[in-house]
């Protein structure tokens, strides 16, 4: 297992909005992180990659926590969140060499990588452009160029298609496959629940801050005695029955 979530408790006060919070993502999976807005799946995901300390559980990858050796954690995790967050005076360019450096990659190699994603994302003849240059949708094509750019064994996807275009849609979810075959896992939160059925090959729903399922969506089907339904049906029944209570 890669990364291991494991009985986590926490959030931004003493009311915890995580409560017991357990789930896995193994190699070569993406799991799909499902939950309506306040269900905890950014609180979650702050978790993971260290901006929260959980006040009770473990989260481990590669045997390796935050709390153990932070660096070595860190460099195993590549982030996109769901707003860009970029440095307004570095350049794209300068962009790409800050993740270099922050993840040790060798020069060379790593701008062999990045020069693909550039071109495929149509960011090739921008390198000289600053955040303020480009639009929400292309600071995101940034974001996915520096994460996935790296030789990170989880890559956490945090709604990633805010602002893409279709093009730009299946581009990502095409290299998020490469990098599954090539043994990475995927820690993946969207609302698009068709996308997630489609690629996703495990699912955690999240409701309140808790686990309410996992599993595959043959496991989902069977939980909640629906055994035709697709992905939506099961959320829309899970927040529907939780209105209801």
């Amino acid at each position: 297992m890669t990364l291991i979530v494991k009985e986590v408790t926490g959030g931004y006060s003493q009311i915890p909005v995580l409560k017991n919070v357990s789930f896995t993502v193994p190699d070569q999976k993406i799991i799909g992180l499902i939950g309506l807005n306040g269900a905890g799946k950014s609180t979650t995901i702050k978790h993971i990659i260290g901006l929260l300390k959980p006040k009770k559980g473990t989260i481990t990858l590669n045997g390796v926590s935050f709390i153990t050796d932070q660096q070595k954690y860190l460099q195993q995790i590549a982030y996109v969140p769901e707003r860009p967050v970029l440095y307004p005076e570095l350049t794209l360019q300068e962009h790409i060499d800050l993740t270099i450096m922050a993840y040790a990659l060798d020069h060379d190699q790593a701008w062999q990588r990045a020069k693909k994603l550039l071109q495929r994302f149509r960011l090739a003849n921008k390198l000289a452009w600053f955040p303020t240059e480009f639009s929400k949708g292309m600071q995101q094509k940034v974001m996915i160029v520096c994460a996935f750019m790296t030789n990170a064994k989880l890559f956490i996807i945090d709604e990633p298609f805010t602002g893409l275009d279709p093009l730009a849609m299946h581009d990502l979810l095409t290299i998020v496959s490469d990098k599954k075959k090539a043994g990475a896992s995927i820690l993946m939160s969207t609302h698009i629940l068709a996308t997630a059925q489609q690629y996703a090959d495990e699912f955690v729903l999240l409701n309140h801050g808790q686990v309410q399922a996992t599993g595959n969506l043959t496991a989902l089907q069977q939980q909640f005695k629906m055994p035709t339904a697709s992905l939506d049906d099961i959320y829309l029944k899970m927040t529907r029955d939780d209105r209801n209570e």
